[in-house]
């Protein structure tokens, strides 16, 4: 057994944590280093995030022949030590990370890594923090992780200054950290009652509780999801993320594009295991169902009555949240596959998104949507639009705004879910395993009031960004912005990506299908944990 293979689930983590490191030492002066470190880092923990993969699709199998990887840290063998799990789920999250890492990183190397200290350590910490919550086998490792991908996510999301960052920023630190307190309560108190953290063992200790015991962990874990849910974005608990979302630099709100994924992911996850052994249902069902629906509806809201356009991705980003909780609160796990699907569309599109408006809106003025509706309304001339300047560098591509447009256009098609893209497959495949999955004959209520929130909040989507995108492009004075090759690459990379899930729609969609199958049934992750065995030194095992 190679020295790279055997310690392959954690270097992930080890990467970053290193690099970020070596940034901190080296001096500004040394740009072209710092970079070449940073992208060595992102396309190094994509590579191993793409053999991760591999080995959840039965790669290496003499080496972790349940196709789970399994990192026992110092030796210490579950439910004891800290233990870091990288199953299918845990897997995909880790390379859609890792592709957002590689796109968002050309995209700031251009300008805005520059506009303040620390980016690309902070940058690091951040993937850091996603990758160890992706992996971690333990509940309060994941609150470390949380904790490591916040502390990282606040000096991102000031990163530039001005007072409308330090304001949004603000209210995102304040009820982050509530949500970390809640975390930690309902951490202590499921550790009071069951005496492990390891995920794993919980769930076979959960489900043996009686009495007392077991009211008081449904207590728990209520506070437990109620901060899943705040991280999660779900309503009414994402009042900061508009504001916060759109007043961070692009490749930032790129990278946050996954963020409220890590709440889906943790409530998928605990929900995974504990359900079916016999636990109390306090991860999903009817609750997360309602909540689903509730956020969906709020974003559809949002996302009419705004007119800045990074606040109108905000609401979008609230949308497929919305999307995903009212998916994966339906009975079984028929849904399971085809909310995964459209996880991943929405995190590519929405992260394309990001990184477009910046470039569209590069000449025009802050605040000058609002303003144009304002003077349209009241038939005046903007006095502002004499004074716009384009004051970043770069160079005039060629057909700049035929690409921005056609880009908008694919993105709109993705977020909003039209054909023929992969937006329109993941919507579908969602409703139509909706309608389905009733016990009875005819679908349920729950079935039909699901179909009606997704094609309203559709319907709602066009107008919206059918609006935002006449006055972008077809305004009376366009100012053509000026480009760089390495901004608009990633821009298309994250396009061409959703396009490839159009093309092979049907062997992805098997594939999370499947992955809900290892889901439903989480007996392969929990004998994998158990009989992990710990490594006495490099290439030797103990059997």
């Amino acid at each position: 057994m190679s020295f790279w293979l055997q310690h392959l689930p954690v270097l992930p983590i080890v990467l970053p944590l290193i690099v970020s490191a070596l940034l901190l030492l080296l001096k500004d002066s040394r740009r072209r280093t710092r970079l070449a470190l940073s992208y060595v880092s992102v396309l190094g923990q994509l590579a191993i995030a793409l053999c991760l993969l591999y080995v959840s699709m039965g790669g290496f199998a003499s080496q972790w022949p349940l196709h789970i990887a399994v990192y026992l840290l110092g030796d210490w063998l579950a439910p004891f030590g800290i233990l870091l799990v990288a199953d299918r789920l845990a897997t995909i999250m880790l390379v859609l990370t890792a592709i957002l890492g590689c796109a968002a990183l050309p995209y700031a190397s251009v300008r805005w890594e520059r506009a303040g200290v620390h980016f690309l350590p902070l940058y690091q910490l951040l993937l850091m923090g996603l990758n160890g919550a992706f992996l971690t086998g333990d509940l309060f490792n994941l609150f470390v992780f949380f904790e490591i991908l916040l502390a990282a996510s606040y000096g991102l999301m000031l990163h530039g200054s001005g007072e409308q960052r330090v304001s949004a920023g603000l209210h995102y630190i304040a009820t982050n950290l509530i949500a970390s307190f809640l975390l930690l309560i309902a951490i202590a108190m499921i550790y009071g009652v069951t005496g492990t953290l390891n995920i794993a063992e919980l769930a076979a200790r959960a489900g043996a509780l009686s009495g007392g015991n077991r009211q008081l962990f449904e207590a728990a874990a209520a506070i437990l999801g109620v901060a899943f849910l705040i991280k999660a974005a779900a309503w009414p608990l994402n009042f900061w993320l508009p504001s916060t979302y759109a007043s961070a630099c692009a490749p930032v709100a790129a990278l946050f594009a996954i963020m409220t994924k890590v709440g889906i992911y943790s409530l998928l996850r605990m929900g995974s295991l504990l359900i079916p052994t016999g636990a109390p249902a306090a991860f999903g069902g009817e609750w997360m169902y309602a909540v689903g629906l509730a956020t969906l509806l709020f974003g559809t809201i949002g996302i009419v009555a705004t007119q800045q356009a990074e606040r109108l991705i905000g609401y979008c980003v609230i949308m497929s949240s919305g999307t995903l909780l009212a998916a994966l609160g339906m009975p079984g796990v028929t849904l399971t596959g085809p909310a995964l699907f459209y996880l991943i569309n929405s995190v590519l599109a929405i992260g394309a998104f990001y990184l477009l408006i910046e470039m569209v809106e590069r000449p025009r003025r802050f605040g000058a949507d609002v303003l144009a509706v304002s003077l349209e309304a009241f038939d005046l001339e903007d006095p502002s639009m004499s004074d716009r300047s384009d004051d970043v560098v770069g160079v005039a591509i060629p057909a700049a705004m035929a690409f921005l447009g056609m880009s908008f256009v694919c993105c709109a098609l993705l977020v909003i879910g039209l054909p023929p893209l992969s937006g329109f497959v993941a919507k579908f495949t969602i409703l139509s395993a909706a309608v389905q999955s009733s016990t009875t004959d005819a679908p349920s209520l729950a079935a039909w009031s699901l179909v009606a929130c997704v094609l309203i909040s559709g319907l709602a989507g066009i107008l919206a960004l059918s609006r935002v995108g006449i006055r972008l492009f077809w305004g009376e004075e366009i100012v053509t912005p000026r480009l760089h090759p390495s901004e608009a690459a990633p821009v298309g990379i994250l396009l061409l990506l959703c396009l490839g899930l159009t093309f092979w729609a049907e062997p992805v969609m098997e594939f999370l299908d499947d992955t809900a199958q290892l889901l439903d049934n989480p007996q392969a992750y929990i004998e994998a944990v158990s009989s992990a065995p710990a490594v006495r030194q490099i290439g030797e095992a103990t059997p």
